[in-house]
């Protein structure tokens, strides 16, 4: 997995983004192995078409079914609206794209929350705070929460409210 290419492709033309998951915890926290690059985008219009320019030059393959899957460059200006995560591959690794995270506030709110940070390569990026990485674990089905994620965060942050069912 190429990280540092994948963010600094998102960088270069200009995606507002957030790192979250695994490798945000990854970067930040502890070596725990992690298989994909999840990325928030803000949600609008400008910023879609940016990021589709993005995942274009990082040659990005994606379909909503088996039968439309390929490269995202030939897709309609707008394929970025139609759900609200995508799971991609591209020839840097995988990398899911989030409109919309569960157990957080607004973008705008995280983005204010956002801890920068950079990886070993030198790569700058903004990254889920640990309070909202806690909130997303905690809005996830208790079978699907990384359990190493939860205690670890759990001991950096103040209690965050289990909104679980």
């Amino acid at each position: 997995m190429n990280v540092d290419r994948i963010l600094e492709v998102l960088r270069e033309q200009e995606v507002n983004f957030l790192l979250i998951g695994g490798m945000n915890f990854m970067l930040r926290h502890l070596p725990l192995l992690t298989f994909d690059v999840d990325i928030w985008i803000d949600d609008v219009p400008e910023n879609r078409r940016r990021c589709a320019r993005a995942l274009a030059q990082l040659q990005a393959m994606w379909g909503a079914t088996d039968e439309t899957w390929g490269p995202v460059d030939g897709n309609r200006s707008e394929w970025l609206e139609s759900q609200g995560v995508y799971c991609l591959m591209t020839p840097c690794g995988a990398l899911d794209v989030f409109r919309q995270v569960a157990g957080l506030p607004s973008w705008a709110e995280c983005r204010n929350r956002a801890i920068a940070s950079a990886t070993a390569g030198g790569i700058p990026f903004l990254g889920l705070c640990d309070a909202d990485m806690l909130r997303c674990q905690y809005a996830l089905p208790e079978s699907q929460r990384h359990p190493e994620r939860v205690r670890h965060l759990e001991t950096l942050t103040p209690p965050v409210p289990d909104h679980s069912p």
